[in-house]
């Protein structure tokens, strides 16, 4: 863990070269707004390190997802993991849409390409290519709360196949 700007001991989250996520236009002028696309790219490549390293009980996924969200998230690793897959390739985030609901909840929305990913079975070294089709752009829609400590936790996330063009 390393202090960030905000003083919040954070999760060092590092991906390996062989798998990039690319997070585009992930800025905004407001700085609340900013504080949420950032613990929200946090939590994705929490998830992504997670699959790469084969640790579904991930402290840093732990860290940036709820209760109500941790279980969904350990599950979709766990589809990975036990199957002895991991990630190569790149992932492109993009188009992200963030603002603060009437309750104070964060709400980002983002859009994700798969396209250019694949998984690789850790025994074989099996490369599954992700299809160059429509329902490889997943739209992820997730809601944030704030901890005491400052951090915006994922308390609910759908995501939607085929959503963004």
């Amino acid at each position: 863990m390393s202090p960030s700007q905000d003083g919040v001991r954070r999760p060092e989250i590092t991906l390996p070269s062989e798998f990039q996520a690319d997070f585009e236009s992930w800025t905004n002028s407001d700085a609340k707004l900013q504080a949420i696309l950032d613990d929200g790219r946090e939590e994705l490549r929490s998830k992504y390190a997670a699959v790469i390293e084969a640790d579904p009980d991930s402290d840093a996924v732990a860290f940036y997802n709820s209760e109500a969200t941790l279980a969904s998230a350990r599950t979709w690793i766990k589809q990975f993991t036990d199957d002895d897959d991991s990630l190569i390739g790149k992932v492109t985030v993009f188009d992200p849409e963030v603002h603060i609901n009437d309750t104070g909840s964060g709400v980002l929305f983002y859009c994700v390409d798969e396209r250019k990913a694949s998984t690789k079975n850790r025994r074989t070294s099996k490369v599954v290519t992700t299809p160059d089709k429509p329902e490889s752009l997943i739209q992820y829609r997730v809601t944030l709360d704030k901890t005491a400590q400052g951090v915006w936790r994922s308390v609910s996330l759908t995501t939607v196949a085929g959503a963004c063009s």
